[in-house]
């Protein structure tokens, strides 16, 4: 394939969902995945065994020391981890994760001379989070190209959030009829070594209500 893709590959349903798409739009895959200090690697080893599976390109993890800066349930383990719905910005929120998960994704992108850049990022069940929204994703495409010699070349790689207007319900039908095995993904914000889901934390709720809505078996093991 001549067309090139950076995706970003957190392990989880969406983000499963978004290489497959990729990869049906054509593109050779190279997933990228971080170590960032988050509270479990088992999403980490979920990435890589998605990228294999699915036949990535290649597959890099980068570490990232964003349990210096705190300030996230999932970055620091004094703050727990909500276990009921809440309104506005959870605290499950990472400041500026997408915005530096991104910048990364670009400067890969450059030396791959990719011409796209998938995060699954949704705003129809986006919890909350700031950096999943449209106005986001715009406002770092134009840094993007003023950022970036390919941008200013006009030749800088497109951000693609395929999944951004479905529900997860829909996100689910369309990885299914991509074949996306769901039973290697981890979405749970607390999982336990074995990867098996808490099914109480906001990530496995909006998880759960998508297969049930799908009509779609939900493979999840969940902690007993």
């Amino acid at each position: 394939m001549s067309k090139r893709a950076v995706v970003l590959l957190s392990g989880g349903l969406d983000s499963a969902t978004c290489l497959a798409m990729a990869q049906a739009d054509g593109y050779a895959c190279h997933t990228l995945a971080f170590d960032y200090g988050q509270r479990h690697r088992v999403e980490l080893a979920a990435a890589e065994r998605l990228s294999r599976a699915m036949g990535a390109a290649s597959h890099r993890v980068v570490e990232l020391g964003l349990r210096q800066i705190g300030g996230s349930a999932l970055t620091d383990d004094s703050i727990a981890v909500p276990e009921e719905a809440s309104e506005g910005i959870p605290v499950t929120y990472v400041p500026a994760r997408n915005t530096v998960f991104l910048a990364l994704a670009l400067g890969l992108a450059e030396v791959l001379d990719a011409q796209a850049i998938y995060i699954g990022v949704n705003a129809v069940d986006y919890s909350g989070y700031p950096d999943c929204r449209p106005a986001f994703i715009e406002a770092f495409q134009q840094m993007a190209d003023l950022a970036t010699r390919a941008g200013i070349e006009g030749h800088g790689p497109r951000l693609a959030t395929p999944l951004i207007d479905l529900s997860k319900a829909e996100i689910i039908h369309r990885g299914t009829a991509l074949g996306v095995d769901y039973g290697l993904t981890v979405s749970c914000y607390q999982a336990d070594e074995q990867g098996r889901a808490c099914g109480k934390c906001d990530s496995c709720r909006l998880r759960a209500r998508g297969f049930a809505d799908a009509g779609v078996a939900d493979p999840t093991p969940y902690i007993k």
